[in-house]
């Protein structure tokens, strides 16, 4: 109980999905897949493929690694960082161009991004924990257990929310230096008012996905709402 009677709220995320994984399949390697940048109107979709050391993960990420929706982008940083430097983690990002979003769209690309991701971890996986309900395509191999709220629930998808919203970040904070006019740095290419307002006034860069309605739309010349397609840029 804390101070003042107020409960403690219990944490949800931990190795609860990869143990259970464990004591069937003794010694499987777990990957954890999340992505990031479904919603947006423009830039890539990321996705991030995790190995944790299931025994031997240090307290800074078992106590502090959920989903990236839920932490502060400074919060992500570190803790980017202290999965990049932790020793048995194994890490993969994959990534689907803007390209490849308008030619199958933005399910298919995302698919793409997690096998790429996969792929990039050059490390046989037994099971791919991933996040939401539906699966991806992967090598027949790996078993894949769709796990929905699974970044708030299983620490390697956790790992893996944060490794492909960090890297995401960090690409549209690139693209905003060659584009400064759509906000990106802080709207990450969702559509915010501010965003739909430029794609009026400036037109679309080639980094905007055409498929996407607003996109559309601003290339017709067609007036639209922004606050129809408004997201919040924390995914």
């Amino acid at each position: 109980m804390a101070t003042g009677g107020k409960k403690t709220k219990r944490r949800t995320c931990g190795f609860r999905i990869e143990n259970r994984w464990l004591r069937e399949r003794n010694g499987a390697v777990i990957a954890g897949i999340d992505e990031a940048g479904r919603g947006p109107l423009a830039g890539p979709v990321v996705a991030a493929a995790v190995i944790l050391p299931v025994l031997a993960c240090p307290r800074k990420l078992k106590n502090g690694l959920d989903d990236s929706k839920k932490l502060a982008a400074e919060r992500r940083e570190e803790l980017f960082a202290a999965l990049m430097a932790c020793e048995g983690a194994i890490i993969g990002i994959g990534r689907a161009e803007v390209q490849e979003i308008d030619s199958v769209n933005i399910l298919n690309a995302t698919f793409r991004a997690m096998g790429r991701a996969v792929q990039a971890l050059q490390r046989r996986v037994d099971i791919a924990l991933v996040d939401g309900n539906q699966k991806p395509a992967l090598p027949d191999h790996i078993h894949i257990d769709t796990v929905i709220g699974g970044d708030g629930l299983s620490l390697s998808i956790a790992a893996a929310s944060i490794v492909a919203k960090v890297t995401r970040d960090r690409l549209m904070c690139e693209l905003h230096a060659a584009h400064p006019g759509y906000g990106w740095i802080t709207n990450m290419g969702y559509g915010t008012r501010e965003h739909c307002d430029a794609l009026t006034s400036l037109g679309a860069t080639p980094h905007h996905r055409r498929s996407f309605a607003p996109v559309r739309a601003a290339l017709a010349g067609e007036r639209f709402q922004p606050e129809l397609f408004e997201i919040v840029a924390a995914e």
